[in-house]
């Protein structure tokens, strides 16, 4: 085997960890994967191998993604009603022993938490706290003293703590909720999707100005599970279908119209019991890496053109 075979191999064992890696620090599948495979060029042009090919690529794409994420930050700043990070439906690196540690941190909602923090606050916290790299390498991959990196990791946890639910249920309690949901969602049955929500559960879509989306985020149990009991059987009558899936390590569905591509990404938050939050994807830019993507403005004018409420 000769030494570029070698390298392409290593790279290939890597990449899972690799991608995972960029896609926590930039919320975005497209920009992961480009960053990776920036960092499978740079680490194919090396002229002499690294030490720890594992320590070096980690490195690489760690830089790559903060360089990423610094020109990103502007762009999100002006983007058009909420930004959310492009759903993934599976997160291709698996640790049995980090596996909590992994699903919590792919979620949407930790996800929102790490987009407060700066790029090189949020590069330590994933670094450290979900993939266990030791400080001497955080240091090396940012450029500052293990000191520094120490209280920015500090910063980054008080940042992190802060807003997170008391209590998170596990993937099970998670499961049986988004079941009932479900079921209420196709029945359109508002007192059980009510029952289900909590008291200050909100609503909303990031659509980026390409898709029908709500003006403003929807709050409160009611509004939400009137909206959503008139919405979906109706958004059924016009050809739309419902698959669950977990996205992003939570419960959820891929909406699809009647020919089978993709409309919308809808994601489930849980806590103490309830769902907290409605999140749904539906800019078309965001959703192309889980296949052909419709168009949700015609889906919108069938269900308007109908009586129909809009979806979201």
């Amino acid at each position: 085997m000769s030494d570029d075979d070698d390298r392409a191999a290593e790279f290939a064992e890597l990449r899972p960890l690799l991608f995972s890696i960029a896609y926590r620090i930039l919320g975005s599948v497209a920009e992961a994967e480009d960053a990776v495979q920036e960092s499978w060029l740079r680490f194919a042009r090396t002229p002499a191998a690294p030490e720890s090919v594992r320590a070096y690529l980690s490195t690489t794409v760690s830089r790559i993604a903060i360089d990423v994420l610094r020109s990103a930050r502007v762009r999100r700043e002006e983007y058009p009603g909420p930004w959310f990070p492009e759903p993934l439906l599976a997160d291709p690196y698996q640790d049995p022993e980090r596996a909590l540690e992994l699903s919590d941190s792919v979620s949407m909602a930790a996800l929102l938490l790490l987009e407060r923090l700066s790029p090189l606050e949020r590069v330590v916290f994933v670094l450290r706290d979900v993939f266990a790299f030791g400080y001497a390498e955080i240091a090396t991959t940012t450029g500052r003293s293990e000191a520094a990196c120490r209280q920015l990791l500090v910063r980054a946890r008080a940042h992190m703590r802060a807003d997170r639910p008391r209590f998170e249920p596990g993937p099970r309690e998670r499961d049986e909720l988004a079941t009932r949901f479900f079921a209420a969602l196709s029945d359109g049955d508002v007192g059980g999707l009510r029952d289900l929500l909590a008291a200050e559960v909100t609503m909303s879509g990031d659509g980026g100005g390409k898709a029908p989306q709500f003006a403003r985020t929807l709050v409160g149990a009611d509004r939400v599970a009137r909206l959503l009991a008139s919405a979906f059987p109706r958004m059924a009558g016009a050809g739309v279908v419902r698959e669950r899936h977990e996205v992003n390590g939570r419960p959820g569905a891929v909406l699809r119209d009647r020919a089978g591509r993709v409309l919308t990404v809808l994601v489930l938050e849980v806590a103490d019991g309830r769902i907290t939050a409605v999140r749904s994807v539906l800019n078309p830019d965001k959703l192309g890496h889980l296949g052909p993507v419709g168009d949700a403005w015609a889906v919108h004018r069938e269900i308007v053109g109908s009586g129909r409420p809009t979806p979201n």
